[in-house]
């Protein structure tokens, strides 16, 4: 290679060196005398200067921005009036003796060189390959390598094997669509593309593999948004041998050691953990943000007898009445915005009224007895000057409702604030076993159909207490988001075919379905459990990002279209029919 320096490899201490930068030109300043190119590369910026007496003058009165050069020249120390604080090379430039042409380029869509861009995203993603040269998502990417740069040492320290899982396999119900991909050898058969590698990685366990990672591709044809894409990557671990405390606490170690060698951050062990039950109770989500201290509060019994039509008639259908103290006057505009988001989650609307000197003012409070207002202002704690939002339905409904509503109160008033932790990480645990799928009419798993019950909760299979089964499941939570999920797995067949059954599979689909692991089962499987991170997620909350696209270095747009590509595209006849498909598009 020609290249001896990267362009920020260079110092003061290299003065007189003879070197060859390559890289791509951010800018060009030319004056009547002089030409100074601001040179480019992945590890930062170099002043190439050059002037009007010097060989190479000549060859640059048609470099652009973005042409890609290869300078070699002297390392010499610009003069003290000139040297720039601003960029680690500042006190340097290179006088080149040659300069080389590589590649010229047109003019580019957008700025690449750090100038502030207001291209749109769709036209951002179109030339992502010019996207990518921009510092934000040039260090994104490389703190991308370094977490699973870090993954593998400290996995390997562990005693963990890295095994690669098939990507063409069984369709197998997981929560999501599959992708599908049509096998020409099998006519009118298809492969699946994996949600997961949850079944091989079990089976590695069979196979006595008892410490497993993958550094895992992942697909699930679902609806998207910003923190989600058709194609994923997650850190896949799985052991045999352990229990839910041995899981997390391998993980713990593991999150503090990336954080550590990534962002030198210290991660306080052990991580906080929170029910399910109460982390709904409390925050109205799975995945609480902690970072700011607003709650939600039950009021039911407060308002058991009110007269108030939506609270009484929510509590007579054995629902629950819910409030959640805003910590400011909210203005009609707000409260609006916050009961659209209320109504996105379920609820028929949001009921509200302020507290002043003198008690509750405006919105509801005209249906309150002097005695709830009394009570309602105990249990809440609310001050004048605050604003009470209450949520009135199902248990469900209602606090998943003033859960969204908190997270919109957050951005809204800005709680999040200075003195915040910037990483609040807690798990999340003891969820159900299972949930309601309103639209069959029967149960569905909360996790996935491999997830073992507590061990005090298998005897409730089939019985009427069945919806109160627990799982040993897990969650990791950061700042808000789920970054990352496990179980213990069920290792026992016959409480294998009393889940299936549970979720409404026969034994015959269950077999169909899931044949060969239902076979694998029965001969000798181990105690097991893991956790998949969704590594996109992680490393874009790690980067402060708004989105994981700004993680992955060629993603789809938030409706799944690889604009630069143009994909999913159509493809031609004969490809069509050696695949033996016919499309019928009416």
């Amino acid at each position: 290679m020609k290249r001896t320096h990267y362009c920020n490899d260079l110092r003061a201490t290299d003065e007189s060196q003879t070197v060859t930068v390559c890289g791509w030109v951010s800018r060009v300043r030319e004056f009547p005398e002089t030409r100074f190119i601001v040179l480019r590369d992945r590890t930062g910026i170099l002043q190439i200067t050059i002037d009007s007496s010097n060989p190479c003058f000549a060859a640059t009165d048609t470099v652009r921005g973005e042409f890609v050069l290869e300078i070699t020249g002297a390392v010499r120390l610009r003069d003290p009036n000139n040297r720039s604080l601003q960029y680690d090379t500042g006190e340097i430039e290179i006088v080149p003796s040659s300069l080389v042409v590589l590649a010229k380029s047109k003019p580019v869509p957008f700025p690449v060189d750090g100038t502030p861009v207001t291209a749109s995203e769709e036209v951002r993603l179109k030339y992502r390959y010019l996207d990518l040269r921009r510092e934000p998502l040039r260090e994104a990417l490389k703190l991308r390598h370094s977490v699973i740069s870090s993954i593998y040492q400290f996995l390997d320290s562990e005693g963990f094997i890295s095994v690669e899982t098939p990507m063409l396999t069984k369709s197998t119900p997981e929560g999501a669509r599959d992708y599908l991909v049509p096998a020409r050898v099998s006519a009118g058969n298809f492969y699946a593309l994996p949600q997961s590698p949850q079944l091989f990685k079990q089976l590695l366990m069979m196979a006595n593999f008892d410490k497993y990672f993958q550094i895992a591709r992942c697909f699930r044809d679902e609806d998207l948004r910003a923190d989600r894409q058709p194609d994923f990557t997650q850190l896949d671990i799985e052991m045999s041998f352990v229990d839910v405390d041995d899981v997390l606490e391998l993980n713990e170690r593991l999150i503090q050691d990336v954080f550590k060698r990534t962002l030198d951050v210290d991660v306080a062990l052990p991580l906080p953990r929170i029910p399910y039950m109460e982390a709904m109770n409390r925050f109205g989500s799975d995945k609480p943000d902690q970072r700011f201290a607003l709650e939600i509060s039950d009021v039911s019994q407060v308002l058991a007898d009110s007269s108030f039509a939506v609270f009484k008639g929510a509590l007579e259908a054995g629902g629950v009445v819910k409030v959640l103290v805003a910590p400011a006057d909210l203005t009609r505009k707000q409260i609006e915005m916050l009961e659209a988001s209320a109504k996105q989650n379920g609820a028929k609307g949001l009921a509200w009224t302020k507290v002043t000197a003198s008690g509750l003012e405006g919105g509801i409070a005209k249906f309150l007895s002097p005695a709830e207002v009394a009570a309602l202002l105990e249990v809440t704690g609310a001050v004048a000057g605050q604003t009470l939002l209450f949520g009135a339905d199902t248990w469900d409904t209602a606090v998943k409702a003033l859960g969204a509503v908190r997270l919109a109160l957050r951005d809204e008033l800005k709680l999040i604030t200075a003195d915040a932790p910037r990483f609040h990480f807690a798990w999340v645990v003891d969820f159900p076993l299972l949930e309601q799928d309103l639209e069959r009419g029967s149960y569905t798993f909360m996790h996935h159909p491999f997830t073992s019950p507590a061990l005090e909760d298998i005897g409730l299979f089939g019985t009427p207490e069945m919806g109160t089964m627990r799982a040993r499941a897990y969650d990791l939570v950061l700042n808000g988001f789920e970054v990352g999920g496990g179980s213990i797995r069920i290792h026992q067949p016959e409480v294998q075919e009393q889940m299936f059954n549970a979720i409404g599979f026969t034994t015959e689909e269950a077999r169909a379905r899931f044949g060969f692991f239902m076979e694998a089962l029965e001969y000798g499987t181990p105690p097991h459990g893991g956790i998949a991170w969704g590594l996109d997620r992680m490393v874009a909350v790690m980067a402060g990002a708004d989105s994981i696209r700004d993680v992955i270095a060629f993603p789809k747009n938030a409706r799944g279209i690889d604009v630069m590509a143009d994909a999913p595209s159509a493809v031609d006849a004969k490809q069509l029919k050696d695949l033996h498909i016919k499309l019928d598009l009416e």
